[in-house]
């Protein structure tokens, strides 16, 4: 590790986050905070939490505490006193039972940033029920959406609500709180839900359905994969390509390049011809592989993409030439997002152990 591997800048620098160690949208939103210079400080139970992630745990100090004891209790009641932001995902009332709750925290801190990170919500008949991802974004419309070729729901890994619902609109919440405290003075509760952030993911589509515009069925929504300018196609190679040429002149810009056959040149107006148009372009797409389609149309206005692994995407030209992934002690891993022309973020690796004092 670099000399000047742990210094502290971005936007965020000397703003305090305390995270409760949880799993999923909680401590990516951390991470978050701590790419774009939060200095965050992690308490979490011997053991750690059971699922260890050296990418979403980067950038923080760790605290080992035993949070159910008084000594636990009343260190974390120091240190949210000089805190500007706490994170916690526990089902509602468990803070309050530890003697860890928004309103005590709020009396002795009254700037604090309470930042809850839920499924379903801190209210509502399921809000202390157990659940993941596949359930909230069941729930509220977004899984019956994305359904595979055979017709059944695919969750979409759980990006779309731990991460998508999630992290982010608590990371949006945490940042407008601070924006109001800057003229009241006064800090505040989010009641960040998952299944609130993924309704409001789903606004777009809610608006267009009264217009006709879209149609939520697979089979007669052009962006759900059964278009077949906006889907999917498999190689000589078996390998991916990715196509979304929706527009015309983008529709005609593929056509021309692939040399495409006559049928396809009525375009794909009509979902009952979205089938037989489908079934041209697998045959032809499968006659080379993905490198040479690749060169035929990386770089086009044909809307076109490799279908990357994981493991491929780091050496792509056009995220390398980015810098999107760097490696930090020895894992590839995606840079901060997104980027600042003044005060950049940086990804830092984690500090465990210690007395916390400082946090940084």
């Amino acid at each position: 590790m670099s000399e000047n591997a742990n210094v502290r800048q971005g936007p965020l620098k000397g703003l305090r986050v305390l995270e409760f160690a949880g799993i999923g949208p909680g401590p990516h939103c951390a991470m978050l905070l701590a790419d774009m210079g939060a200095e965050v400080l992690r308490i979490e139970r011997e053991g750690g939490n059971g699922w260890p992630n050296p990418v979403v745990d980067r950038g923080r100090k760790t605290l080992t505490l035993d949070i159910r004891s008084e000594a636990g209790r009343e260190r974390c009641l120091e240190l949210a006193q000089t805190a500007d932001v706490l994170i916690e995902g526990f089902r509602p009332g468990v803070m309050e039972r530890l003697g860890l709750g928004s309103d005590e925290l709020l009396k002795r801190n009254p700037k604090l940033i309470y930042g809850r990170m839920t499924g379903w919500g801190q209210t509502g008949p399921l809000a202390k029920t157990a659940g993941h991802d596949i359930n909230y974004i069941a729930l509220t419309g977004a899984l019956a959406a994305i359904r595979g070729e055979n017709g059944t729901a695919v969750p979409p890994l759980n990006l779309v609500g731990d991460f998508g619902g999630g992290s982010l609109y608590l990371a949006v919440g945490i940042l407008a709180a601070l924006w109001e405290r800057e003229r009241s003075g006064e800090g505040q509760v989010i009641d960040a839900a998952i299944v609130d952030g993924v309704s409001s993911l789903m606004t777009f589509f809610a608006g267009l359905l009264p217009s006709g515009r879209i149609d939520m069925q697979r089979e007669r929504n052009p962006l759900a994969g059964a278009a077949p300018n906006y889907r999917c196609y498999r190689c000589a190679d078996e390998r991916e390509i990715a196509i979304g040429p929706l527009e015309p002149q983008f529709w005609q810009e593929l056509l021309e390049r692939i040399d495409a056959p006559e049928a396809l040149w009525v375009g794909c107006v009509d979902p009952a011809e979205w089938p037989a148009q489908t079934e041209l372009l697998k045959r032809l797409f499968a006659t080379r592989t993905r490198d040479e389609w690749c060169a035929l149309l990386e770089g086009s206005d044909a809307c076109f993409a490799p279908v990357l692994e994981l493991g491929e995407a780091a050496q792509h030209p056009h995220l390398r030439q980015r810098g999107v992934y760097q490696e930090l002690e020895g894992l590839v891993q995606a840079a901060p997002a997104p980027r600042f022309s003044r005060t950049p973020g940086k990804a830092r690796p984690t500090l465990r152990g210690g007395d916390a004092e400082g946090w940084d």
